[in-house]
């Protein structure tokens, strides 16, 4: 990741997507880049969502990998330059 910004949120009311969304839009006011890939805790994908030995999902133009040195409830968002831009 080229430039990456730690984002929290615990709404429990939220699905991971739109936590993901949040953590985008601010990131976009914030740097002026979309966004092209996000990390999260394991354990924050949903259990039906993908197979989490795969460590990585596509969502829309945001690439979600699993990490476990991000700790639950906080997102690690940003560009990867090897990834296709989500142009802005």
């Amino acid at each position: 990741m080229n430039l990456g910004m730690l984002w929290f949120d615990n709404d429990p009311k939220a699905s991971l997507q739109v936590k993901i969304e949040r953590a985008a839009a601010y990131y976009m006011e914030k740097y002026g880049k979309k966004p092209n890939v996000c990390f999260v805790h394991p354990s924050m994908l949903p259990h039906d969502e993908a197979d989490k030995n795969d460590k990585k999902v596509i969502r829309g133009e945001i690439e979600i990998r699993l990490s476990k040195s991000v700790m639950p409830n906080h997102f690690w968002i940003g560009v990867n330059g090897s990834l296709p831009s989500a142009a802005g």
